[in-house]
């Protein structure tokens, strides 16, 4: 349910909508043929979705701020991310529907991702009831759909430590990342699609020395760079299986943000606490409706802090 704005522990800008994940029995497509016989699963996903449900579910005063279709598949994340308690205020709609994706699943967990992300890219929300929800609230964390663009400046003027996911760059001088990539406090990226991670945290932290930089690397750690340098981090080891890796990087961002921003501990524990938020997900098939709890990501923190 909605509840009047108290000051949010963290406000999250950007598309929630359905993904629907598709699970292949082998290794490939068999486009030899016309059917192929999968596991086709439909559930509130994208970044949006799995950022704020991911605040919500670890206890935190959540906002969101997005844009929803007047459709079933509106009506039933709507209901989703109700049931999470996230105040829901700042939601506006597309005209053209509920942002959708399929994931193409591997069997080892990986993904091919194709993104609808309906007329964002002309959507505009509404400036006064975004300002308000920001008065007093502590974190914005934005995702990339074009319309959140314009709220950068509101939140910075709101005085909300700013965080932004820039998702799979593919481009270091990529134009639409511009604005996202200037503003944010705190920087989040997948290195996926490059092999040298210091040429992007050199180029990054150029432009803005003061920005703390983290990459996620998928099987490889993450690397966090700031203007002392990069440093490396190996993946967690958790005895819990890899089914899928939608939504790991959302929640690497959810989890430092919340330690770090929201309970002031240490970039080093922070990023072992997003490490294991994220490899949490993994082993979660195609849902946003038990993402890691406060409980669980204190336990595996502790088992892991004491075997050092």
């Amino acid at each position: 349910m909605s509840h009047p704005n108290i000051g949010f522990e963290v406000i999250v800008i950007g598309n929630a909508g359905i993904d629907t994940n598709i699970y292949l029995p082998g290794s490939e497509i068999d486009f030899s043929v016309e059917a192929n016989f999968t596991e086709n699963i439909d559930y509130v996903g994208q970044a949006g979705g799995y950022a704020s449900r991911g605040f919500a579910q670890l206890g935190y005063r959540t906002a969101y701020i997005g844009a929803l279709g007047k459709d079933f598949q509106g009506e039933y994340v709507y209901q989703e991310l109700s049931n999470d308690e996230i105040n829901l205020a700042g939601i506006f709609e597309d005209p053209r529907g509920t942002a959708r994706s399929v994931n193409f699943m591997y069997p080892d967990g990986r993904r091919k991702n194709f993104y609808d992300g309906k007329s964002h890219m002309e959507l505009i929300a509404d400036m006064d009831i975004c300002s308000g929800l920001m008065v007093g609230s502590r974190l914005a964390h934005f995702n990339i759909p074009n319309w959140a663009r314009k709220l950068l400046p509101v939140a910075r003027e709101a005085g909300l430590v700013i965080s932004c996911d820039i998702q799979d760059i593919t481009d270091i001088g990529d134009r639409y990342r511009f604005d996202f990539i200037q503003q944010a406090d705190i920087l989040f990226f997948s290195a996926v699609n490059f092999d040298n991670v210091h040429f992007l945290m050199e180029n990054f932290l150029g432009s803005n020395p003061q920005q703390l930089l983290i990459a996620g690397m998928g099987a490889l750690g993450c690397a966090v760079g700031t203007s002392g340098g990069v440093r490396f981090y190996a993946p967690v080891d958790l005895d819990l299986p890899i089914v899928d890796t939608n939504g790991a990087g959302d929640a690497l961002a959810v989890g430092f943000l919340s330690s770090y921003i929201l309970e002031h501990y240490s970039l080093e524990n922070s990023i072992l606490r997003g490490q294991i938020a994220a490899r949490y997900t993994c082993s979660i098939k195609a849902s946003t409706s038990n993402l890691i709890t406060r409980t669980h990501l204190d336990t595996y923190y502790a088992k892991l802090t004491r075997s050092e």
